[in-house]
């Protein structure tokens, strides 16, 4: 195909598929319109399904100007294809969102004037029960008058039971509901940020496709020597030092391959991990590194301006793991580094990783399993990738989502998700947004 047929066609498609990020004008209010919609979501992920596979074929092939454009081309409609299903997507989610919060509304509402109910019954009985069976019995001039205070005490009781089970199911109800409502907020949020990875990588393949069209018009030579300069820019990207908390920075080819391995163990992906790891760089940086030298109170020293440092480490929690790990490395405990701690709390956080001595030991035994090792290294990046790894995981970061990988990141902060006010939000939104950085130089080593 001769490259003037193929520039025609790869217009005709780009024709075709809607445009970047603009939403079908679908309402999705009514059953039937919820019908359609999700016909058309149905509809745009098989036409998506086929786009990725007509994009592996492509890149299958041998490298050339015309094959390279059709890569382009194909990677542009997949990304619009997904664009298109993500703002269906959200179209179907925005009423259902609406609806629910609404509905919890209404919740809150039916329980507060349940609490109300229930406080003005128990004010109620505990009145009845402040008289005693002879007092009720005197009070009364006939027997009739005594079984009818009888009979409005037991129906008192039976409301009060009625009205404690109603408050007892709507709270149920709602605790639903706000589970619901967030599992479809964190869709409508993991949406919106595939649309916008979308845009910026459709924006790129467009400027590489246009450089390669202009190509195209001159010789192979020009071709060549875009090509070499794409490995050369490639080469130089693995060379770099990655740097690394509390050890020696490493080259972010070696890096890259790390976190590939805990990729493939635990799905993790590698971007994130790497994120997570540069994330807490910076943060040791503004802290530096110090020594423990006091195991009895904690205390230690900051290795950048030999001052004495208190709370280095916690000393019932942490110093006899970290002893026992630093004898089992054969180190110095004196002379090994861990993290100073910050304004408030401790430090002792060891290696890339940052892992303090007790939560280290808690992933030991797995980590021995593995990496195949019989004493995993805090210090040293291959282990610290795993640990860091394991830990991730089991914080939700093995998921695809946005929000998932964006809470793990909170919780491996804080201990806690991003909605909780705990300040953790700003560093999953820093993370994420390095994970972007370090994916688009992982893609130029491909």
């Amino acid at each position: 195909m001769n490259i003037r047929r193929y520039f025609f066609i790869a217009v005709l498609a780009l024709l075709i598929v809607p445009a970047t990020g603009r939403a079908q004008t679908l309402q999705c209010n009514t059953p039937t319109e919820k019908a359609a919609c999700q016909a058309a979501l149905d509809q745009t992920n098989a036409e998506l399904a086929q786009a990725q596979k007509d994009l592996a074929a492509a890149q299958a092939k041998s490298s050339s100007i015309t094959n390279d454009i059709a890569v382009l081309d194909a990677k542009i409609k997949a990304a619009q294809l997904q664009i298109k299903a993500k703002n269906l997507l959200i179209q179907t989610l925005g009423t259902n969102i609406a609806q629910k919060q609404d509905h919890i509304k209404s919740l809150e509402s039916h329980i507060e004037k349940g609490k109300q109910t229930l406080a003005d019954l128990l004010r109620r009985t505990r009145e009845v029960d402040n008289y005693s069976l002879p007092e009720i019995l005197l009070s009364q001039s006939t027997v009739a008058g005594f079984f009818k205070d009888v009979d409005a005490f037991d129906s008192l009781q039976d409301r009060l039971q009625s009205t404690f089970n109603n408050l007892r199911s709507d709270q149920a109800s709602t605790t639903a509901e706000k589970t619901a409502l967030e599992i479809r907020q964190n869709t409508e949020e993991d949406a919106r940020y595939v649309i916008q990875q979308q845009q910026n990588n459709i924006k790129a393949d467009q400027a590489d496709k246009q450089k390669l069209l202009s190509i195209s018009k001159g010789n192979e030579k020009s071709y060549a020597a875009l090509a070499a300069q794409k490995a050369a820019q490639a080469a130089k990207i693995r060379a770099a030092l990655f740097p690394l908390a509390g050890s020696k920075a490493i080259p972010f080819g070696d890096a890259v391959n790390y976190a590939n391995v805990v990729y493939q163990k635990l799905g993790v992906p590698q971007d994130f991990l790497l994120a997570i790891l540069k994330q807490e760089t910076n943060i040791g940086g503004n802290v530096g590194t110090c020594y423990l030298t006091n195991p009895s109170d904690g205390s230690g020293i900051n290795t950048r301006t030999n001052q004495a440092v208190s709370n280095v480490m916690k000393p019932t929690r942490d110093v006899q793991p970290f002893l026992s790990i630093v004898s089992s490395l054969g180190y110095d405990y004196k002379t090994t580094v861990v993290s100073c701690p910050q304004s408030i709390g401790y430090g002792g956080g060891m290696g890339p990783a940052q892992f303090i001595a007790s939560t280290w030991m808690l992933f030991r035994d797995r980590l021995v399993s593995e990496l195949g090792v019989s004493t995993p290294n805090p210090w040293n990046a291959q282990d610290a990738f795993m640990a860091a790894g394991l830990y991730l995981a089991d914080l939700g970061a093995d998921s695809q989502s946005y929000t998932a990988q964006k809470n793990a990141a909170c919780k491996y902060y804080s201990g806690g998700s991003c909605r909780t006010s705990n300040g953790s939000s700003a560093y999953g939104s820093s993370v994420m947004a390095l994970a972007d950085s370090i994916q688009r130089d992982i893609s130029l080593l491909q």
